[in-house]
């Protein structure tokens, strides 16, 4: 089960670049099971994978406790895994089944985990925004000093929902950190066709601090969270972070042959000149932390772990018809 431990005053910080290797293995491994399961018609809609964009999920959630808040998306696995969720329970609720965290009725695009402070995925773009600011300005009037991160593509940025609660939040001076995973195209469209001008202008014309970062670099998002989560937590307001990533996937994972709106050698440089996993795993390597051997290990592990939690879900039962009413509220 992926655990979630986070960096505290005294705390190795061998352990936490670790760590964060183990997180990223753990979302692309996940995710590979995730296109397997599809392809073999054992899960039923479809999934937007996370594959390529681990560092930013990972990065920007080991900077949290367990009771902060997140928002996530529509291409959310990633995110729900690096803030606590269990694997098992994850692919349960892809396959529609009892044990799924929302009792199989969420699928991909909504599983919530409030036990993790994960209030939910959103299918619809920008969603999470009132969600997350929400969140925030409850913890700021209780003063739990608990933040709230919301985590949505450069899609969203087309959103006024977006711009509201940005303008709310930084008058109020809320803890919510608005993450924006550009990975480039909205769905086919590449973002320079759909997003006008400066996105990191769009968070500083409110007064917001904002900040672009190599989303590709695990340790360089993770200072960047830190220091925003911080400064949220003692009161100065809300932070936007530009994570600038790549999906390396398909919109979906029926979007196979894409051609038609991105060029192969694209991808490539990408996958091997820009993986996060990679990268992180040769830096930890140059630094002496841990050897290839030890990568392999970390690696085998995790495998073995996420085949596990395949099998425990494809054999769980799934709800009965009779709870079909349950649980729902719209």
């Amino acid at each position: 089960m992926i655990t979630q431990t986070k960096q505290a005053a005294g705390v190795d910080r061998d352990a936490l670049v670790v760590r964060m290797y183990r997180q990223m293995m753990a979302i692309r491994l996940f995710e590979e099971r995730v296109n397997d399961l599809y392809t073999r018609a054992l899960m039923p809609g479809l999934a937007h994978l996370y594959i390529g964009e681990e560092a930013v999920a990972v990065g920007v959630c080991e900077a949290l406790t367990r009771s902060d808040y997140i928002t996530s998306t529509h291409r959310g696995h990633g995110h729900c895994l690096a803030k606590g969720a269990a694997p098992d329970r994850m692919f349960a609720e892809l396959l529609g089944k009892k044990a799924g965290y929302c009792k199989g009725k969420g699928g991909s695009m909504h599983i919530a985990d409030p036990a993790t402070g994960n209030l939910g995925a959103n299918a619809i773009v920008g969603g999470g925004a009132g969600i997350a600011t929400g969140a925030a300005f409850s913890a700021k009037y209780l003063g739990t000093k608990q933040v709230s991160v919301c985590f949505f593509g450069e899609g969203a940025l087309g959103q006024g929902i977006l711009y509201e609660e940005m303008n709310l939040a930084q008058l109020w001076k809320l803890p919510v950190i608005y993450a924006c995973e550009n990975n480039l195209y909205n769905e086919y469209t590449h973002c320079s066709e759909s997003t006008a001008g400066d996105m990191l202008a769009r968070a500083t014309a409110f007064g917001i601090a904002a900040e672009a970062v190599d989303g590709q670099d695990v340790r360089a998002v993770h200072a960047a969270a830190s220091a925003f989560v911080e400064r949220a937590r003692a009161g100065e307001g809300p932070g936007f972070l530009l994570l600038n990533t790549y999906r390396y996937r398909g919109h979906h994972v029926g979007d196979i042959a894409r051609e038609y709106y991105r060029q192969k050698q694209e991808e490539q440089f990408w996958t091997s000149e820009r993986d996060p996993i990679t990268l992180h795993g040769q830096w930890l390597i140059a630094q002496g932390t841990v050897d290839q051997a030890g990568l392999d290990s970390i690696t085998s592990e995790i495998a073995s772990e996420m085949d596990r939690a395949v099998e425990f879900a494809v054999n769980a039962p799934y709800p009965d018809v009779s709870e079909v009413g349950e649980d729902v509220y719209a």
